[in-house]
């Protein structure tokens, strides 16, 4: 379901936010990910996946590993307080 380009509202898509934000933090406990590693955990289209994300890290809940990777993802991790 990743690679599905079905569209939905933006504004739909930010509504469901909150409810994957926890799904999305208990992913990263385990190892840092790319956007595309966590959506297909979620099963969510990536496109989607970066807005929840960037939400997240625009937060602070979560931040970037190191450098992007070759196929110019970031990792991401949950962020310590």
């Amino acid at each position: 379901m990743t690679d599905d380009r079905i569209t939905r509202d933006p504004t739909e898509v930010m509504r469901d936010e909150m409810a994957i934000r926890d799904r999305i933090l208990e992913i990263l406990k385990a190892e840092p990910l790319t956007i595309p590693e966590i959506a297909d955990r979620l099963g969510y289209p990536t496109h989607e996946v970066v807005r929840w994300v960037m939400a997240m890290w625009s937060y602070k809940l979560v931040e970037e590993t190191g450098k992007a990777g070759p196929e110019g993802y970031f990792k991401y991790r949950i962020r310590e307080a």
